[in-house]
């Protein structure tokens, strides 16, 4: 038996056409609802820590905690984000090689350029300069590409524009722009128009090939939410006459097109993304990144409103089906590097409460 078949369907199954309404008739686009779901996610997920706190997974929170902060204005955000920051000497995690290690960085940057505190964004600057100027690890003396996992094109991307930004340099912005094309040039598929995790999901067309129990490539869903989550970030900070501008555009522009033509009726996506059948209910953590950056390409004016607002809709009317009443957003897949079935609405993460904070700091922009 296919125990990808053995599953419940996730979340609420919202009708593509239906009004957005919860069950108890509050509108999910109400800007009052959606202030209000984003405070309890918010401090729910403050209340129920996980992680070090300079890790990859509250990278992702903390973007979503500051965009809550943006949108609510609430004090308990803020000073929350001060303290996390503060305890950890605005440090991002130990290895300066690693785009995960430094995901943190991209809310200590936010916060100084509020607080103007040198402390705050020191630690980043070091990193960073160590990051441009020194040989990247070898492994068993084979040269690695910086960014061989597309997770990583969230994690870093963003810290080292906006710290190039911010600080004058441009330097971090050519070495972005480096290492991008690096991961884009080995594991986008020019033909589905998405991301493969890692190389070992690249179709070669040899005995290494995996793919779906369809026979379709795999791609993964949170995988293709955090190029899509991290494009948004990066485009929010280029400068409008960067060189390379156009090329983040463009791959903006085509993976948002092929990642409507593959949401479910419920207004999720899967956690595989091509083989929907296998992972019959929504995945949280993938669905919200997609939703945050459907929404920022709308109100940035790089997507068609008419195209692409119905998708967006959708997406957030089903996304509000998985946050329960205490503010707990469930649904999301565990830490991991592949589609797994391995979760149910108890299922929750760090990184899922940040993508759907994201979202919805977005979606209140709305017209």
């Amino acid at each position: 038996m296919n125990t990808k078949k053995v599953i419940f369907s996730l979340c609420l199954a919202v009708p593509a056409l239906l009004p957005a309404a919860q069950p108890g008739g509050e509108d999910v686009f109400a800007k009052k609802y959606i202030r209000s779901v984003m405070n309890r996610a918010a401090e729910w997920q403050l209340a129920h820590p996980k992680h070090e706190a300079c890790t990859w997974e509250n990278g992702a929170f903390y973007a979503g905690l500051y965009a809550a902060w943006e949108t609510t204005r609430s004090r308990r955000i803020y000073r929350s984000l001060l303290d996390i920051g503060r305890g950890v000497g605005w440090q991002p995690c130990s290895r300066w090689y690693h785009a995960d290690d430094i995901a943190v960085c991209q809310t200590w940057i936010d916060l100084y350029r509020r607080e103007k505190r040198p402390e705050m964004i020191r630690p980043t600057v070091d990193t960073l300069n160590r990051f441009v100027s020194l040989p990247y690890p070898l492994k068993d003396e084979v040269r690695l590409i910086r960014w061989w996992w597309c997770d990583a094109l969230f994690m870093a991307p963003p810290v080292l524009v906006k710290a190039g930004v911010t600080s004058g340099n441009m330097e971090y912005l050519r070495k972005s722009d480096e290492y991008f094309r690096e991961c884009y040039d080995l594991l986008y598929n020019r033909e589905e128009h998405l991301f493969a995790r890692d190389v070992r999901y690249v179709i070669r067309n040899d005995s290494s090939d995996v793919r779906e129990s369809n026979g379709q490539r795999v791609f993964w869903s949170r995988g293709n939410g955090w190029v899509m989550g991290g494009l948004a970030r990066l485009l929010r900070e280029l400068p409008a006459d960067w060189p390379e501008r156009p090329f983040y555009e463009g791959l903006f522009r085509e993976m948002a097109a092929r990642i409507v033509s593959i949401q479910q009726a419920d207004g999720l996506w899967r956690t595989s993304l091509l083989d929907p059948g296998a992972y019959p209910g929504g995945e949280v953590s993938g669905s919200g990144f997609f939703c945050y950056a459907l929404a920022w390409g709308i109100n940035s004016g790089l997507l068609d409103r008419a195209t692409f607002l119905p998708a967006v809709r959708r997406a957030w009317t089903g996304l509000n089906g998985c946050v329960n009443a205490e503010g707990r957003v469930g649904w999301v897949q565990p830490v991991g590097q592949d589609p797994r079935l391995n979760f149910s609405g108890d299922s929750w993460e760090v990184y899922g409460t940040g993508a759907f904070l994201l979202a919805g700091s977005e979606v209140i922009k709305l017209k």
